[in-house]
């Protein structure tokens, strides 16, 4: 005689799950990666566009903030705006990787979520 075992195919109705929810995480990646993320200081000054993998895309200044006697503020200007858009991109895919995940905490993963 056989045993029934309730649910028996829970297990891989999860395992595909995952399956597909680590497919669409690697999707929203690839977006996230491809778009840019602009950020500006000084009052727009300085404005900085950077893509979701972090390269500098582009750096525009007004003119009126370019002071040979006064580089550290410019220097300043340039650090505050590429850090911003940086965290802009690194905000946006945290918030994309919650959204398909739904907040999972699953051991041996850490990071990925």
């Amino acid at each position: 005689m056989k045993a029934r075992i309730p649910n028996a195919n829970q297990g891989g109705n999860m395992m595909q799950k995952l399956q597909k929810i680590q497919e669409e995480m690697a999707q929203k990646q690839s977006e996230v990666e491809a778009s840019e993320f602009t950020a500006s200081a000084g009052g727009g000054a300085v404005e900085v566009t950077v893509s979701g993998k972090h390269e500098v895309k582009s750096i525009k200044m007004q003119p009126e903030i370019i002071d040979p006697e006064d580089i550290d503020m410019l220097e300043d200007l340039l650090l505050a705006s590429l850090n911003e858009a940086m965290r802009k991109a690194d905000e946006t895919m945290e918030n994309e990787m919650n959204k398909l995940s739904g907040g999972l905490n699953i051991p041996g993963m850490g990071g990925m979520f």
